[in-house]
């Protein structure tokens, strides 16, 4: 059985893990002994914020998949308020047992219910798979995405 929930601080290594558990993932992420310290202040930041959430999927123990999940206010939309998903990963031990599909559907559920009027997301152009699960859940590619890197940093 799968449960969802808040991440917790004892939580960060395996999250770490999940994240840099892929190959554009491992060349972002550093998953060290101990973690750098830049992963507990995002913790930190991300748990004091009411508007951002990590939740995490978790079987018996371990957690097994993660997803940002933050709330967005806007002026568009009649002042409504959007959700932006982000990070979301499953461990490869588990893929295709429908735990991402439940975790986004969580992360959905949680948007609709505090009054979003949409949820969003991008997925890197190298997962052509993402695209379809995305796809798959009800997300429409609609928009065109882009980024702008700041201080050297690169997604790739």
């Amino acid at each position: 059985m799968t449960i969802f929930r808040p991440a917790r601080h004892d939580d960060l290594v395996a999250i770490v893990e999940l994240l840099a558990n892929d190959v554009l993932g491992s060349t972002r992420e550093r998953l060290e002994e101990p973690l750098p310290s830049s992963y507990c202040v995002a913790f930190e930041t991300i748990e004091n914020d009411p508007n951002n959430m990590l939740i995490v999927a978790q079987q018996l123990s371990s957690v097994v998949g993660v997803l940002q999940l933050t709330l967005i206010p806007g002026m568009t939309y009649e002042g409504g308020w959007r959700a932006q998903i982000e990070g979301v990963r499953v461990s490869p031990k588990i893929r295709g047992q429908g735990v991402g599909r439940a975790l986004v559907e969580h992360a959905i559920e949680r948007a609709r219910k505090v009054g979003c009027r949409l949820v969003q997301l991008t997925t890197d152009k190298q997962r052509p798979e993402a695209v379809e699960f995305y796809a798959s859940i009800g997300f429409s590619a609609t928009h065109e995405g882009m980024k702008l890197w700041l201080s050297g940093v690169q997604g790739h």
